[in-house]
């Protein structure tokens, strides 16, 4: 009976709640790579802005292809735990190892050092977050095929994300001056993020169950689907691509927001202790909040339309911003506002990635749960990667002095630098979003493909 509930209709609190505890433990660590790991490695380990960039775009790019490759493991795994919700049992250990090892740079010579944090790098991001994440985001698609469900599952995926963030960014920069403001103040307060996630994995792998089961997959499955039709599939799919980007900015905004932030608070505003702390809890509890509020208004304007108004406001706040832009309460304020229209795209867009797989099945006659949620992670890794690589490069090229000293003095253009990146890349991340947001139309398509797939499925048929 429980089964047949969660398959059809709707799935339990604590399962949903077990759900976004996955993406707790994600964001925990990614949250400290996409908003803390540069500055650590320029302020802190004394490494230069260009070598961090450089190492990070370059592994970006391995990181896109493990998706791929995991892509295809996810696809040809077979456990009595099912196909993707195993996998966050296997790697917990390795995943919370490899987040303490991003932290322990030796002290050596330049190219040692380098080459230590692009070792460890791709062992954390290209392996271990791979082998959790993608499977932990295609386990929703074999959760539910109901798109309200997945639509839940998604605030709840996110919203608890938030948190992880929260515990990750917030409180790490506070934490790392009572430890000693040290590398090892750092590698403590990671370690302590590393044992929350493993748990939280834990809670995910216990709770969360794969309980779609459709006959003509088993048969699709035993065929041995051909590589190339796979690639053709996705290839073709017009709404994978969509939301490919949409996703891709989604992670590029939190990068951009994450890593320049820190920097705009310490030569900008001249306060390297709680200000970043300060903008990144408002900002983050304001998206939470606003996340759970979407599904009361989902079914009465669309997740499409939400993503729409929502990206309006988040370009209108982000343009007060650049009236003041030197004072930190208007600062605050503005932020708030940019919050509120980040939390549509943010509370819907997995469930929208869900919605993909439906219409890829209808139009090519291929399930590709794991597949599609791969692709979508390479645009975001490597836009991420793009990001950070672009942002480091210019803070280099205008002379960013990156260094373990305390009072070191930044050339005025480097300062100018930093500040034009927190001003104006919202405004093209989230005019991108807007424009691609109103180029989407599966929503007002999607009840006609669903009824239309349940018969097909009647008849044993993709």
């Amino acid at each position: 009976m429980k089964k047949e509930t969660e398959t059809a209709g709707r799935i339990p609190f604590l399962t949903r709640v077990a759900y976004g505890g996955g993406d707790v433990a994600c964001n925990i660590v990614f949250g400290m790579i996409s908003a803390l790991l540069i500055f650590f490695y320029t302020d802190y380990v004394g490494v230069s802005a260009v070598t961090v960039g450089t190492v990070m775009l370059i592994s970006r790019v391995f990181d896109g292809f493990s998706d791929v490759v995991m892509g295809f493991i996810v696809a040809r795994t077979k456990s009595k735990y099912g196909q993707s919700r195993p996998w966050l049992l296997w790697m917990a250990i390795p995943f919370a190892l490899s987040a303490v090892l991003l932290f322990t740079v030796p002290h050596t010579d330049g190219f040692l050092q380098a080459l230590y944090i692009f070792v460890t790098y791709n062992f954390c991001t290209t392996v271990c977050y791979t082998a959790v994440n993608l499977p932990y985001g295609s386990l929703s698609a074999m959760m539910t095929r109901d798109s309200h469900e997945r639509d839940i599952l998604s605030v709840f995926r996110v919203g608890m994300a938030q948190f992880g963030k929260i515990i990750a960014v917030t409180f790490t920069l506070p934490l790392v001056k009572v430890f000693g403001d040290d590398q090892m103040a750092w590698v403590k307060c990671m370690g302590l993020w590393a044992i929350l996630a493993f748990a939280m994995l834990l809670f995910c792998f216990v709770r969360c169950k794969e309980t779609v089961e459709i006959e003509a997959v088993k048969k699709q499955e035993n065929q041995h689907v051909p590589v190339g039709r796979t690639l053709k599939a996705i290839a073709t799919n017009q709404y994978f691509w969509a939301v490919l980007i949409l996703w891709m900015f989604q992670n590029v905004s939190q990068t951009v927001i994450g890593t320049i932030l820190p920097y705009y608070c310490k030569y900008v505003f001249h306060n390297d202790d709680w200000m970043y702390s300060t903008l990144y809890l408002v900002e983050t509890l304001v998206i939470v909040f606003v996340i759970f509020l979407c599904p009361l208004v989902r079914d009465r304007l669309g997740k499409r339309n939400l993503v729409v108004i929502g990206s309006v406001i988040a370009l209108g706040g982000h343009a007060l911003f650049l009236l003041n832009p030197t004072s930190f309460t208007w600062c605050l304020i503005t932020t708030v506002i940019r919050a509120i229209g980040e939390a549509p795209l943010n509370a819907f867009v997995f469930g929208m990635i869900g919605d993909v797989v439906e219409f890829g099945q209808w139009k090519t006659h291929l399930r590709q749960e794991s597949f599609i949620f791969a692709g979508g992670s390479v645009g975001t890794k490597i836009g991420s990667g793009v990001a950070s690589a672009c942002m480091t490069s210019i803070m280099s090229a205008f002379g960013y002095i990156s260094s373990t000293a305390q009072n070191v003095v930044q050339p005025e253009s480097a300062i100018t630098a930093i500040a034009n990146i927190y001003k104006f890349s919202p405004i093209l991340i989230w005019g991108t979003v807007l424009i691609v947001g109103l180029l989407y139309q599966l929503d007002k398509k999607y009840p006609s493909i669903m009824q239309e797939l349940a018969a097909r499925e009647m008849c044993g048929e993709l």
